[in-house]
């Protein structure tokens, strides 16, 4: 583990607030105790010591960071570090002035070269370069290796594996799929991004996002009806609407109340907890596909832009400058692995700590080769406009309700997309 960065901060004992003279505003969502420890060490001390001339202070704003985010923008009184949750977040503020170009520091910082082209793209609106991705990710199929070696089950690669395999666990008892939403509604989208690419696939999905298809094509029809399948069969439980969506989870699948949880690479901060605690062993595979081959939908988990308003903008360029270094990069991924995984293009100088699990590095290393191969798929919090994805949250719980049809669904998706393409609010989708 490469502490030099981290341990030359401490020594040096500066906290930064004496030497400030420039404040930077970043508000950031939800976290524990020690990932706040890990926040003020690596950014914020980081920071301030590196650059004395500002200071840095983050405002933990929990769930509720999206909506106040919003209302702020709209009057101007945001923080100077703009954090989403995602690119589809950035195409509506770049459109209505809310966003400084990141052009000039992409110069200053070398980010034309130190990120990989494809999130470049994801960052820009009209051509210009508005955000950059602070976590890529991907969505895949966790599951208990002891509770499956226990059972002499083997992991399915195929959707009718799947079935057949979830099928056998209810009829033992087990739960097929660890889930749930009562703290965060937008889990939902995570169970549709998987059946969009793993049943109706990649490049039907990449047909719709660039208007060659509409989203009531057949395709889809059979992806909802699919999840929604999964849903009348009890796949995802009892408790869906009221165990939350990460730790409690985590939880049941590691002790073996649940088989497998399909979730995102976030999901890796709570895997050492959870399964240490049980004695169990944990699995992540990308999820299967009806031809067998593992399906990565892409997702770009939150973006960093700065606000047009800001009276710092060099601050808040600083502060995402050093964010995107090996250093920042290696010493918070060893600590907090799934949140902090800056697409970086080259990651020779990283080192990350022996603690952590082989199967998270694993499991990015395929998702980097997808990425390369062009062979990805496309989550919807990343390449949805903001009124589209909203209702496909919403939406696919009427439909898991008996409320309206799959062809109700999909049709009031189309009618929202084709809307906001219309409006230029649809993000950039990369080229295959």
């Amino acid at each position: 583990m490469k502490f030099l960065f981290t341990t030359a901060l401490v020594a040096m004992g500066l906290s930064g607030g004496a030497m400030a003279q420039e404040n930077v505003d970043f508000w950031y969502e939800t976290a524990n105790p020690d990932q706040q420890r890990w926040i003020q060490e690596l950014l914020i001390d980081g920071f301030q010591t590196a650059n004395p001339g500002f200071g840095l202070t983050v405002d933990y704003r929990g769930n509720e960071l999206d909506k106040q985010l919003r209302i702020a923008m709209l009057s101007g009184s945001g923080p100077d570090v703009v954090f989403t949750p995602g690119p589809s977040y950035v195409a509506p503020m770049a459109q209505n002035g809310q966003l400084l170009s990141l052009e000039p520091y992409a110069e200053q910082f070398g980010w034309n070269e130190s990120i990989l082209p494809v999130f470049l793209e994801m960052g820009r609106y009209d051509g210009t370069l508005y955000a950059l991705p602070k976590t890529y990710e991907t969505i895949g199929l966790y599951y208990n290796k002891t509770l499956f070696a226990e059972n002499g089950w083997e992991v399915p690669t195929t959707l009718a594996e799947l079935e057949v395999l979830a099928d056998t666990m209810m009829e033992a008892g087990i739960q097929p799929f660890s889930a749930g939403n009562s703290d965060w509604r937008g889990a939902n989208e995570w169970f549709v991004s998987i059946a969009l690419n793993s049943v109706a696939g990649p490049e039907n999905v990449y047909a719709a996002l660039t208007g060659q298809i509409p989203w009531t094509s057949e395709p889809f029809v059979e992806a909802i009806n699919t999840l929604n399948g999964w849903w009348e069969k009890g796949y995802f439980g009892e408790n869906y609407f009221s165990i939350d969506s990460g730790e409690q989870p985590m939880d049941l699948l590691a002790t073996g109340q649940a088989g497998m949880m399909p979730s995102g690479t976030w999901q890796f901060q709570n895997v050492p907890t959870y399964f240490n605690q049980a004695g169990t062993e944990p699995g992540f595979v990308g999820f299967p596909s009806a031809d067998g081959a593992p399906v990565f939908a892409l997702g770009v988990g939150s973006t960093l832009s700065i606000a047009a308003t800001s009276d710092v903008p060099d601050g808040a360029a600083a502060v995402i400058g050093h964010i995107f270094t090996p250093d920042f990069y290696s010493a918070m991924g060893s600590q907090w692995q799934g949140e902090w995984n800056m697409p970086l293009s080259d990651l020779s100088d990283v080192m990350m700590a022996d603690t952590v699990l082989p199967l998270y590095t694993e499991a990015m290393a395929n998702l980097a080769q997808s990425v390369g191969e062009g062979s990805y798929g496309y989550t919807t919090w990343t390449f949805l406009p903001p009124a589209t994805n909203s209702y496909l949250i919403n939406g696919i719980e009427e439909v898991w309700l008996d409320q309206i049809t799959t062809e109700q669904y999909l049709a009031e998706i189309d009618a929202n997309f084709q809307t906001e393409m219309g409006e230029g609010k649809v993000p950039s989708i990369p080229a295959r």
